[in-house]
């Protein structure tokens, strides 16, 4: 606990949280130089693939695990940890409220290669390409206390890194 004190901390603190550590990634295809994202049918939000990680498991592993399953990508050149946080959110799909120390992959796609997404009954979204711009501007069109900034400051981290490592040059 006593690293999670050093953490940037997001999120509006709510009653009844429930502890779930986990993951997201922002997954880059350099040949298009899109990310991947689910797109929520109801309303067009723009989500991270992301999700808890079971007792036991592997941060990475379990980070990488949730994004074939819920994008069905899984062709990857480069994995890399870019950052973590504390959040406090309210899982819409799931209809509560959690804090967990959440970690961020940076993942390059080696291709769009797809085994095809395997979505649990709840996950109503489907896998849309965009770029880094079109996710900013969706995020902010949300109220203040419903945007997900610790995604805007993984986001934020993403494209530094890409542009460091020569995939943005704008």
């Amino acid at each position: 606990m006593e690293e999670e004190n050093n953490l940037l901390e997001f999120g509006i603190k709510r009653d009844n949280e429930e502890r779930r550590d986990g993951g997201c990634a922002v997954v880059f295809d350099p040949d298009t130089g899109l990310c991947a994202v689910g797109k929520h049918d109801a309303d067009g939000f723009f989500r991270l693939f992301s999700g808890g990680v079971d007792d036991g498991e592997d941060m990475q592993e379990g980070i990488l695990r949730e994004v074939v399953e819920e994008s069905g990508l899984h062709d990857f050149l480069y994995v890399e940890k870019i950052g973590e946080a504390i959040a406090h959110y309210h899982n819409s799909l799931r209809k509560v409220n959690r804090i967990g120390k959440v970690t961020c992959l940076l993942i390059i796609l080696k291709s769009r290669d797809s085994v095809g997404a395997k979505l649990e009954e709840h996950e109503k979204f489907s896998l849309v390409w965009v770029k880094t711009e079109e996710i900013f501007s969706n995020w902010m069109t949300r109220s203040k206390e419903n945007r997900p900034g610790h995604w805007i400051y993984f986001l934020e981290k993403a494209v530094k890194r890409l542009k460091e490592l020569g995939y943005i040059t704008t």
